[in-house]
């Protein structure tokens, strides 16, 4: 490996690796106006969007943790305190833990990000009168700029991450009778606090003029914010693409296996290192799982939930690679801890997990039972029938030059922001710190 050192640096400036093509540095970004992404950022890290006003989109999204939370799942309502610190409220506790990890938010605003969450449930559909294909179907508001935009805002719908407990808020109240658009809805509900305001109001005639707030202006302009603030495409990595520099030799050691014999870029493909699709790779289920209140078990079939269709048992989205040193824990229930266990998974995913040890997990304080689906055999087996990875061994060697060259996708100016965590909010209530 060593000996490629040198015809690697001349395969950079020439657009690929060992014969291997590079992806284009093209990636094509929306540019916000500043005041929309003024206002995002205050809408972002402010709790008025929570159903009991405790929890805003940076609980779980904040850049202390690389916009993610620093946990494997997190807690949101009903829960105290920030990232592996955060603690459940013993006067009113969460019901569960959020069932899946929390995905950072870099580059979103990047055109090819057009498909949300971990199983795809919302993604851009020019062919439905609201541009988008959500869980709402045909009850999907218009007016949502982007998939970005609506993707959002459906946390405030979930019980378990901004709504509350059933019947606890007037949020709360009209998600579980099923009244989320339209005058009285959840969203409509939200929207009047925002209106009510005098600062947000006076903000937003800045943006969209003296016409009514609707609860779309509200996400459109939080989406604003993450576009701009958390850009990152100005990592070694890019640079090199550019032209601009050349990895160090460790780097481009892991970027000759990362785009060639460790086939890698399979999957983690284009500038961002996702091929925005769906595979079932054998990670490992913890926590409560992705169930309906009525439902009772404990597993996460991924992508199945939302098509039906047999063959997408257990496939998640592939997860862009930005700033992946710093997003740990990984997985889409955040089975594992570090860089180094979640390649090993790779190489050899039924060994790994068949060999997969709980106690790596990151969980903020909360009493459950968070193994069910993890120790129960039948499960696991299903998990590992629906893997399409091949396993492929790597050395030591290998292993350290790949984490060296995802060291190289971290953008130093994206994991700071651009604006920042911001002093205090319209509606005065505390800002995540």
């Amino acid at each position: 490996m060593i000996r490629m050192l040198a015809p690697l640096a001349l395969c950079m400036a020439a657009g690929s690796v060992a014969g291997t093509p590079w992806p284009r540095a093209d990636a094509r970004f929306a540019s916000p106006a500043p005041q929309a992404v003024e206002l995002g950022q205050l809408l972002f890290y402010d709790p008025i969007l929570s159903g009991n006003r405790e929890v805003s989109c940076a609980t779980c999204h904040h850049p202390r943790f690389a916009t993610s939370d620093g946990v494997s799942l997190g807690l949101g309502d009903g829960g105290i305190g920030l990232g592996p610190e955060r603690r459940a409220d013993p006067a009113n506790p969460p019901e569960q833990r959020i069932p899946r990890n929390s995905p950072a938010l870099f580059n979103l605003g990047a055109d090819e990000f057009t498909v949300f969450f971990h199983d795809g449930r919302l993604e851009a559909d020019p062919s439905r009168p609201s541009g988008l294909r959500t869980p709402l179907g045909t009850d999907m508001e218009q007016g949502f700029a982007s998939a970005l935009s609506a993707q959002t805002m459906f946390p405030v719908l979930s019980p378990d991450e901004m709504a509350g407990h059933y019947s606890e808020n007037d949020v709360s109240r009209a998600v579980r009778q099923g009244r989320i658009t339209g005058d009285g809805g959840a969203w409509d509900i939200l929207a009047g606090r925002v209106a009510a305001i005098p600062a947000y109001r006076a903000r937003f005639d800045a943006v969209i003029g003296e016409r009514p707030i609707a609860f779309t202006d509200i996400s459109n302009v939080i989406a604003d914010f993450i576009a701009f603030e958390w850009r990152a495409d100005d990592s070694p990595f890019d640079r090199a693409l550019r032209g601009d520099a050349v990895l160090d030799a460790d780097a481009l050691a892991g970027a000759e296996l990362f785009y060639g014999a460790a086939g890698c870029s399979t999957c983690h493909a284009g500038q961002f290192q996702t091929d925005h699709g769906f595979h079932a790779i054998a990670m490992p289920q913890i926590g409560p799982g992705k169930a309906a209140r009525f439902e009772t078990h404990a597993r996460d079939t991924g992508r199945m939930r939302v098509t039906g269709a047999a063959g997408d048992a257990y496939a998640f989205r592939t997860p862009s690679l930005r700033n992946v040193a710093q997003t740990a824990p990984y997985g889409h229930s955040g089975a594992y801890a570090t860089l180094d266990a979640v390649i090993r998974h790779h190489a050899d995913p039924l060994a790994a997990l068949a060999a997969h040890d709980p106690d790596q997990a990151v969980w903020p304080g909360f009493q459950a039972d968070d193994l069910r689906a993890h120790g129960d055999a039948a499960e696991r087996a299903e998990i590992a029938a629906a893997n399409v990875l091949e396993p492929q061994a790597l050395s030591e060697a290998e292993i350290a030059a790949l984490i060296a060259f995802l060291h190289s996708l971290s953008d130093d100016q994206s994991l700071k922001g651009r604006l920042g965590v911001p002093d205090q909010v319209p509606s005065g209530l505390a800002v995540a710190r």
